[in-house]
């Protein structure tokens, strides 16, 4: 049987949102530019990476490349 909560449904309330802690983190995260949430922060690096990953596959082909041309001109 599933658990029934106690109030009037669809109508919560706050603390945080009603003296304005929410919105002053959401401002001041916009401003320095990093999420404040843990899971923001790592959103924030999953796509940091994303976009470092083609760069790093390259580097390693050439990188590959010349140590095999060093081996062989030696």
């Amino acid at each position: 049987m599933a658990r029934r909560r106690k109030g009037i449904p669809g109508l919560s309330f706050s603390w945080k949102r009603a003296i304005g802690l929410s919105s002053a983190k959401g401002r001041l995260s916009k401003r320095i530019g990093v999420p404040l949430s843990k899971s923001g922060r790592q959103r924030k690096m999953r796509r940091a990476m994303g976009c470092c990953i083609p760069f790093v596959a390259i580097l390693a082909v050439f990188g590959s490349a010349g140590i095999g041309l060093t081996k062989l001109f030696s």
